[in-house]
């Protein structure tokens, strides 16, 4: 590579990583997920999302006009083959504060779901109680997670597809208990954006033969569908996410968020124009005067 090409490079490299910091620090304020005083407990499951993740929250603790903290956490599933150093060696070579703990989901999700089955669903169960608890002993306020803009449209569509229901990943989320709140700080941040970097940074990339071993899964369908949309019609999936930002209850058909039951009419006081003129009746079978004239009311 010459002197040329290395000086493109960096450019662009500079350009995307202020783009997802900046994107990642957006996401903290409009949805206030960091405060004063906080520790973050930064789940890195050893993919490129949480390593993206972890590689910004600690950039952006050091320019923050806020004190927090990042605590990186690894809930270690006892997956065959799993490399145990590499993270460890990671989190030490940044010398931060970690935890890496063990919990043999792996066994009781092989043992529970049927071979060919989706084990994603039970594995996120099980990994979400352990990570809550654990969040709780550590004295954690925030649980951030590694899920990106595309992780939330993708899960919108395989609601509505396979659950019919309008649901996707919330940026931040209390638990149901109250006791967590989960922060997603990827939220704006583009998959393909966070490739690229993760190719840049060189991150220890660990794979997760779990769930990568499963083949035609609902939701690599919707990935696909969602990657064929992105090339056809750039911004769409932007687009997508921005409408979950937008929404206007009394357009869609969920009675538990909209009254639909209780619309009376109100035409007392003058009526705004509306955008068109008055229609002219150009023939009728109709009496008009059997009609009250509400103009001489």
């Amino acid at each position: 590579m010459n002197q040329t090409d290395t000086r493109k490079e960096t450019l662009e490299f500079n350009k995307l990583q202020k783009r997802l910091r900046r994107n990642v620090g957006n996401a903290i304020i409009d949805y206030s997920m960091i405060e004063e005083n906080d520790v973050v407990m930064a789940c890195i499951s050893g993919g490129k999302d949480s390593f993206a993740m972890l590689d910004i929250l600690l950039n952006l603790q050091k320019a923050a006009p806020i004190k927090f903290d990042v605590v990186a956490v690894n809930l270690d599933q006892k997956q065959p083959g799993f490399p145990e150093h590499i993270l460890p060696q990671y989190f030490e070579s940044l010398n931060i504060p970690y935890y890496i703990v063990d919990k043999d989901t792996y066994s009781v999700v092989k043992e529970k779901v049927p071979e060919g089955k989706t084990t994603c669903g039970l594995c996120s169960r099980l990994r979400r109680g352990t990570l809550y608890s654990f969040a709780e002993k550590i004295g954690a306020t925030k649980i951030a997670l590694g899920h990106h803009l595309d992780d939330i449209v993708e899960t919108l569509f395989l609601n509505m597809f396979h659950g019919s229901r309008m649901k996707a990943m919330p940026p931040k989320l209390r638990s149901d208990d109250g006791r967590n709140v989960v922060i997603r700080p990827l939220t704006y941040c583009r998959e393909k954006d966070l490739i690229k970097y993760a190719e840049h940074k060189e991150f220890p990339i660990i794979p997760c033969n779990l769930c990568g071993s499963q083949e035609n899964l609902q939701r690599q369908a919707i990935k696909a569908m969602l990657i064929d949309w992105d090339k056809k019609t750039p911004g769409r999936v932007e687009n997508i996410f921005k409408s979950i930002q937008n929404v206007s209850p009394s357009q869609l058909a969920d009675k538990s968020i909209f009254d639909f039951i209780n619309l009376p009419l109100d035409r007392e006081g003058d009526r705004e124009e509306y955008e068109f003129n008055e229609a002219v009746v150009s023939s009728t079978n109709i009496d008009e005067s059997m009609f009250i004239d509400v103009t001489n009311i």
